[in-house]
């Protein structure tokens, strides 16, 4: 049982990583309809620049909440060069320039801060918690805390606030909230830039645990996509569900079956149910019309 529950602690935290990244790819297409496969390289550039921020001498919670909006310019910056002016472009062409920003933006990544990991220290001491046989970092817990802040704030966000209003009415009609005075293109620069305020809280989280590369963001960023789609892609929740979902499948499978097969095991659920049930364990058929 003991055994069961670390494996159930590592997976809820995995997963949770997996869901606020999730969430990222959610936010922004509900907005755009987009899918951003550069997501993955926000966390990268969150857990990146937490690094070269506090190793420059800055303390750590001043260089923790600076990564924040020095990465939201990344991601607004994407959307105002790369997808801003392919306006019109097809689904596939959209999902390519993406593809295609998220090689240059790891390829300078490389350059700048090589190939070797970086030792990120944690938010707290890290000493591990025993609990029921099982052992729990403080740097967990605050993984699964920072997925609860952030399914709060975008709920807050979307239902008590203007901007989130906006956003759900370019998701709806965007003619008719230009009509209504609703700027689309603004609510898209926007929605990347919090999406990618997501990602840095993600790879900040992760950073302790995961020491953060330039290619870390590849494998957070498929794992993220596929709990959107699992969870289906036009739903918070749905997002949440998927990426805890995968966590927990991804770190069972490791722990009870190979750990070499633990991948296999959890893109095969996913395809499992998305055979079963293509919009999603929470997606509507037409996705386009759930809000954020």
């Amino acid at each position: 049982m003991s055994e069961l529950l670390q494996y159930i602690v590592t997976g809820l935290t995995t997963g949770s990583i997996y869901a606020i990244v999730a969430l990222g790819f959610v936010t922004i297409y509900s907005v755009t309809k987009v899918i951003n496969l550069a997501q993955g390289e926000f966390v990268m550039l969150g857990g990146m620049l937490m690094y070269t921020l506090s190793a420059a001498g800055l303390p750590y919670w001043i260089a923790f909440f600076l990564t924040i909006p020095l990465v939201m310019v990344f991601g607004m910056l994407l959307e105002r060069i790369v997808i801003r002016p392919a306006k019109g472009a097809d689904a596939l062409s959209l999902i390519i320039l993406t593809i295609g920003a998220s090689i240059f933006i790891r390829g300078i990544a490389s350059m700048i801060w090589g190939k070797t990991p970086k030792k990120v220290e944690p938010f707290t001491s890290n000493d591990p918690i025993q609990f029921a046989g099982a052992s729990v970092t403080p740097q967990s817990l605050w993984v699964m805390l920072i997925m609860l802040v952030v399914v709060l704030g975008l709920y807050f966000l979307v239902e008590k606030t203007v901007i989130g209003k906006g956003f759900q009415a370019c998701s709806a009609n965007p003619l008719a909230a230009r009509l209504l005075g609703i700027s689309p293109a603004r609510m898209s620069l926007l929605s990347f830039g919090l999406s990618a305020a997501i990602g840095a809280l993600a790879g900040m989280a992760i950073a302790p645990i995961l020491y953060p590369s330039f290619d870390v963001g590849l494998m957070l960023g498929v794992k993220g996509f596929s709990a959107a789609i699992f969870g289906g892609l036009g739903s918070s929740p749905g997002a949440v569900i998927g990426g805890l979902t995968i966590g927990l499948v991804e770190s069972l499978g490791a722990g009870l079956i190979d750990s070499g097969l633990k991948d296999a095991i959890a893109f095969g659920v996913v395809l499992l149910i998305l055979l079963i049930r293509p919009s999603g364990i929470l997606g509507e058929k037409s996705v386009g019309k759930g809000g954020l």
